[in-house]
């Protein structure tokens, strides 16, 4: 990861740092400057890390996925084997607790994953998915989530839901102005 996998010292005010805050560190001194971030913002990376260090270890990804159950994936990936992954992005404490869903995301992967930043404590999250810690830079597994293999059907559903939202994409970044498919 970049330079701002180092967790914010405390500041003179405070002895402990809010999440919301990452210490920049410009000219290799620890702490030289503090940069508060937002949720969006801190989602957002850490989507983006958790997507590079999926394709790194080649396993395409796409973001939200809806799944047969109505609820929605933030991340998705598939790799080379078939296996299907799902990815949960953590962005706060408070943004785990206040979902309750991520159980309802085991029926539709083969492993479940949460992804945070290195602010989020580890201890936080459950000891029985996976965990991903990742910045706008890249990634790395901490603890790697046990597997749990989908049935056939319920794998051929998901991969018939995976290759359109992929395809889909790409040809709205070639034709912007595409009509939705009818």
């Amino acid at each position: 990861m970049g330079s701002l996998d180092a967790p914010a010292p405390p500041s003179k005010d405070n002895q402990r740092m809010p999440n919301n805050c990452i210490a920049i560190d410009h000219d290799g001194t620890s702490g030289a400057g503090i940069r508060p971030i937002s949720r969006p913002a801190t989602t957002l990376a850490v989507t983006r890390g958790a997507q590079r260090l999926l394709r790194s270890a080649g396993r395409a990804s796409v973001t939200e996925v809806s799944l047969p159950s109505g609820r929605r994936a933030d991340l998705m990936a598939l790799g080379p084997d078939g296996e299907i992954w799902i990815v949960e992005i953590k962005s706060s404490i408070e943004d785990f607790r206040a979902d309750r869903k991520w159980p309802d995301y085991r029926a539709h992967c083969d492993k479940l994953f949460f992804a945070v930043d290195i602010a989020m404590p580890a201890e936080c999250l459950p000891a029985d998915a996976g965990l991903i810690v990742a910045d706008a830079f890249g990634g790395a597994i901490i603890r790697d989530a046990p597997l749990h293999r989908l049935a056939g059907a319920t794998r051929r559903s998901l991969l018939l839901r995976f290759a359109p939202i992929g395809a889909d994409r790409l040809h709205l970044l070639n034709d912007p102005n595409a009509a939705a498919p009818s």
